[in-house]
């Protein structure tokens, strides 16, 4: 049995935790060396902590932060809404050869990359041959400057990750439900309770354990934005920075410009730290009111 665990344990020592000695990068002014990697950490400068000076010494800061923040919890609350209704609405369905054409439709958007994404938003926003200004131009609107306007964009990026995201995040709620028993429901009936009725008082319930795990698991990453979401779909458009520009976008942006690897590996450490706080946090206010639906 304990080898079967061998390959998921050796991909975490590797790719996980042996990777944590690079850290000290982000408290040094790293150069590269003649002698290798490990040379090039041991022979830069030790610089503290002005690599982390870099996300908070400039206007940006605030800005950065609070679009990180709020586009997070933006997707992890109306995400969980969506992909639990939508996993719901699959199971309801009778035909389940219709419902698994209909659930793989939905999880296919998650195996497109970024890139194709913003094309295929592009197609529809491009001020010139946009899907959507060539509607408004035939019903005698002027066309909008998507690319231009940030007041729009908040409700984009929003969208377009839905699309993209909730069918994949659907499944886990349907394995979930598919495991409820299922004499359950067949006791509400007995009982007299309606569709409605039996999704409140067992469906919903059952699923709160999975829930509440899933959303722990969100909030670790809060800290952490979509790279592709927020660079390729909004076309690295410098009059949509004050809605798109993230804590990821504004270090690659750095990064391009400094090319200070320091500052990015700050910038990671900075966000591992604040996920694995809130976790710890948000795991010991969860135990607090049902230690069964905690992580730990």
């Amino acid at each position: 049995m304990l080898l079967m665990v061998l390959p998921g344990a050796l991909w975490f020592l590797f790719f996980s935790y042996l990777p944590m000695l690079g850290t000290v990068i982000a408290f040094k002014q790293y150069r590269f060396h003649r002698d290798g990697f490990w040379a090039s950490i041991v022979n830069s400068k030790w610089v503290g902590w002005d690599n982390f000076k870099f996300l908070f010494s400039t206007n940006d800061a605030f800005v950065i932060t609070r679009n990180t923040l709020l586009y997070n919890l933006a997707f992890i609350f109306i995400g969980l809404v969506l992909s639990v209704l939508l996993a719901i609405v699959l199971s309801e369905i009778v035909n389940k050869r219709l419902a698994k054409i209909y659930q793989t439709g939905m999880f296919l958007p998650y195996f497109l990359s970024w890139v194709i994404v913003g094309y295929f938003a592009f197609s529809f926003l491009s001020s010139e041959r946009g899907l959507l200004n060539q509607v408004f131009k035939g019903l005698g609107m002027d066309p909008i400057q998507w690319y231009a306007d940030p007041k729009y964009w908040p409700f984009i990026i929003i969208l377009v990750y839905l699309w993209k995201a909730v069918g994949y995040n659907s499944v886990v709620y349907l394995a979930a439900i598919m495991g409820i028993d299922r004499s359950l429901y067949e006791a509400a009936m007995i009982d007299g309770a309606n569709k409605w009725q039996q999704i409140r008082r067992i469906t919903v319930p059952m699923l709160a354990p999975i829930i509440t795990i899933m959303t722990l698991l969100a909030v670790g990453k809060i800290f952490y934005a979509d790279f592709g979401l927020f660079y390729q779909v909004p076309r690295n458009s410098g009059s949509l920075y004050a809605v798109t520009n993230v804590i990821d976008t504004y270090v690659y942006r750095g990064l391009k410009t400094t090319g200070e690897i320091g500052m990015s590996t700050a910038a990671g450490l900075y966000q591992s730290i604040v996920g694995f706080t809130l976790v710890m946090t948000s795991n010991y206010i969860v135990r607090k009111f049902d230690k069964d639906n905690a992580l730990f």
